[in-house]
């Protein structure tokens, strides 16, 4: 298997030997945002520099889903079914109709505008999570540069519209994700665009007010963005040379090599079993002996 290097004895079960690393589909300028929809077998994810979401279906291939997206970045369901996704060039969060109507979650918070929302998840009591780093402001290949008029942080939208702060001792929050029984959030802090800033992945103990982190891996192969959780609480990261795995005790347990930089993943197909994987040009899948997180 030269798709796989393991680092502990318990990825050895996860990987299957005949099941290979497939490129779906190339020809991108920067992959993310992947999210399955199941009922439509169809997966959708952003290519944001071409300011489009794209559609993937294992019968028809690529077809684009919406252009212009607003420079779409991070996507999840709702738990009616609906797409929530984080805009940068309009600095917001947005949820799709069924209908095909959008309507907007959150642009701004005490006054001031949204920075550019990047990745975003939903909890079991219907409540949106998004992180607002600087990426789509920083420089025009992702949005356009504007002025940042907030600190980045993670934010909780409530079921009835209440925004509040969740989450701010991180330079630029990214990709976020629960653990299975949603005690745990995961976030991925990929530093300050231009600078060496430390990028690493942080853990909170989820509950009222501004949650308390503390660190829990540590990439020194690129840098974490994107990642999902399996049914077992094991952590599914994007690096610079694959998606790593690790342990629900921040162990290295093993790594999917890719041959370009991984945005971001999803677990999805017909027992969410495959792996999709955004990288920098491509779109990939590989089937697992793991299941994803259930929901979303």
């Amino acid at each position: 298997m030269d798709w796989a290097t393991s680092h502990d004895r318990r990825f050895d079960s996860f990987v299957l030997g005949n099941a290979p690393l497939k490129r779906l589909a190339t020809g991108f300028s920067w992959t993310e945002g992947p999210v399955w929809f199941g009922d439509a077998d169809c997966l959708l994810f952003s290519d944001i520099p071409d300011n489009r979401i794209l559609r993937w279906s294992p019968e028809t291939g690529i077809s684009t889903f919406r252009a212009p997206s607003n420079f779409a970045n991070g996507h999840t369901r709702d738990r009616q079914g609906r797409l929530i996704s984080c805009e940068h060039g309009a600095r917001r969060v947005t949820r799709t109709e069924h209908d095909g109507t959008i309507t907007v979650i959150a642009d701004g918070f005490e006054g001031h505008r949204l920075n550019s929302p990047n990745d975003v998840i939903v909890a079991s009591d219907g409540a949106i999570w998004f992180s607002d780093p600087h990426y789509g402001i920083a420089m025009d290949y992702e949005g356009a540069r504007a002025e940042q008029e907030m600190p980045c942080r993670v934010y909780r939208v409530d079921p009835q519209g209440g925004i509040e702060v969740k989450v701010d001792d991180l330079q630029c929050p990214n990709g976020l994700a629960f653990s299975p029984d949603e005690s745990l959030l995961y976030v991925a802090d990929t530093g300050r665009i231009f600078t060496d800033d430390r990028r690493h992945l942080r853990v909170y103990d989820t509950g009222p007010g501004i949650l308390a982190g503390r660190d829990f891996f540590e990439v020194d192969v690129g840098f974490t963005d994107g990642l999902r959780l399996d049914e077992d609480g094991n952590i599914w990261s994007s690096a610079g040379d694959g998606v790593w795995c690790l342990s629900p005790g921040g162990d290295l347990m093993g790594k999917i090599l890719v041959p370009e930089t991984v945005s971001n993943v999803c677990f999805g197909g017909r027992s969410k079993h495959v792996l999709y994987i955004t990288g920098t040009t491509s779109l990939y899948s590989i089937a697992l002996n793991r299941r994803g997180v259930q929901w979303p």
